[in-house]
């Protein structure tokens, strides 16, 4: 997964600054009572707003909903200038490491929702963590899913939601596949828009 350090991040991490003061201020907090409620000193949220030191995504979802905004805003995009309706003509697949994906919701957003087919015995060994929640909701088939050490066998109409901090597997348990509806807060970058984990070369 791309890291707030990498290239792929950095002009986005640098747009942060200006806007954060704004939104604290928006938000009618303080420095101090915003830095408390984020588990930050106020030197620390200081140095954030001053653009002396570069955010986590960590802490860019924490201040986000500190704040009553999306990631995207702390980032400085503009709402108002995304659809809020995506038709489904204009949902074009992608197929990344054998599993298909449709972008189901608006891009550029904090929170991504994707339509997805995993297929039978693609990717079940690849361990994703990383920041943020994830939802997902099984329309069709059967999804094995490991969430830390307990292990889970999801059927139609089934859904979960856990903190991606916790080490997860995803895999299809049947050989038809399984269709699942998947909602998740990440950083716009090629890799964790898709939630694919590690790629070759990539460090985890």
């Amino acid at each position: 997964m791309s890291t707030p350090e990498s290239p792929s991040g950095a002009d986005d991490l640098t747009a942060v600054a200006p806007q954060l003061r704004a939104l604290r201020r928006r938000a009618g907090l303080t420095l101090e009572a915003a830095a408390r409620s984020a588990g930050l000193s106020p030197a620390h949220l200081s140095r954030l707003e001053t653009g002396q030191r570069q955010p986590s995504l960590p802490m860019l979802l924490a201040l986000a909903r500190i704040y009553g905004t999306t990631v995207a805003e702390l980032l400085g995009e503009s709402v108002a200038d995304r659809d809020a309706v995506v038709r489904a003509g204009d949902m074009e697949p992608t197929r990344a490491g054998g599993w298909t994906y449709w972008q189901a919701g608006a891009a550029g957003r904090g929170m991504q929702a994707l339509r997805v087919h995993v297929p039978y015995g693609s990717q079940g060994d690849i361990v994703r963590v990383h920041p943020g929640e994830e939802w997902l909701h099984v329309l069709r088939g059967r999804l094995r899913l490991r969430l830390g050490d307990s292990a889970h066998l999801l059927g139609p109409g089934d859904g979960a939601h856990f903190d991606s901090l916790t080490p997860h597997r995803l895999a299809a348990e049947d050989p038809d596949g399984v269709d699942l509806l998947f909602v998740h807060t990440l950083l716009q970058s090629p890799t964790a828009t898709l939630c694919l984990g590690p790629t070759p070369g990539e460090t985890p």
